[in-house]
């Protein structure tokens, strides 16, 4: 599937109103405005192109949730573990769609020259897909400690910063909110997990 609306005008203008949302809003909030939509029946659509210009669908199967389900098991004890077990699952799930998708050659951080190009993902994409990903573990029950909450954005050009969005979950003791934010990394590769706070703060980015 394919949006007509130009990625550049969606990344400019969706970003900005992303960082305004209040941090109760449901995470199904977000499909409506950015493109995409949320998990069904373990139907993943993953967004790609830049600003969801291009999705998939994607059918996953039990056995993807049994192995889903193995990673999730190794942060059952606290927090901390479970948040490290998170980051594996993003991974894990972008290698799993990667070959369907045409991602798994996607180039991590800023790449404004792969714009529109099938398979590969700006921010708006790789937060849409993890906050995905986060809400089928919550779906199935994974999440222990934490539950999913609306994605946030940072930048806005005037500061310096090019807008930046990342997924979030919110630890369920403390209500103290976590950046998932794979965007930096190649498919698949690695995950920034961090508080909401200094995710905020990072100075100067490169995204």
């Amino acid at each position: 599937m394919r949006r007509s609306l130009a990625p550049s005008l969606i990344f400019a203008a969706a970003l900005p109103l992303a960082g305004c949302v209040s941090s109760m809003q449901s995470p199904l909030g977000w499909y409506p405005v950015h493109g995409g939509n949320a998990p069904q029946n373990l139907r993943l659509t993953i967004c790609h192109g830049f600003g969801c210009a291009r999705s998939t669908q994607v059918q996953l199967t039990e056995r993807d949730v049994a192995a889903l389900r193995r990673l999730m098991a190794r942060g059952a004890g606290n927090p901390s573990a479970e948040r490290a077990a998170i980051a594996e699952a993003v991974k894990w799930v972008e290698r799993r769609v990667g070959p369907i998708v045409g991602s798994d050659e996607d180039v991590g951080g800023l790449d404004l020259h792969n714009a529109g190009v099938p398979g590969q993902m700006d921010c708006l994409d790789e937060t849409t897909n993890t906050t995905s990903t986060l809400l089928l573990l919550a779906q199935y029950d994974l999440l222990q400690h934490h539950t999913v909450a609306y994605p946030v954005a940072r930048g806005f050009f005037l500061d310096g910063r090019y807008p930046h969005a990342t997924a979030v979950v919110a630890e369920t003791a403390s209500g103290t909110r976590w950046a998932i934010d794979p965007w930096p990394y190649a498919n698949g590769a690695d995950v920034d997990v961090m508080p909401l706070d200094a995710w905020y703060a990072v100075w100067p980015s490169s995204s």
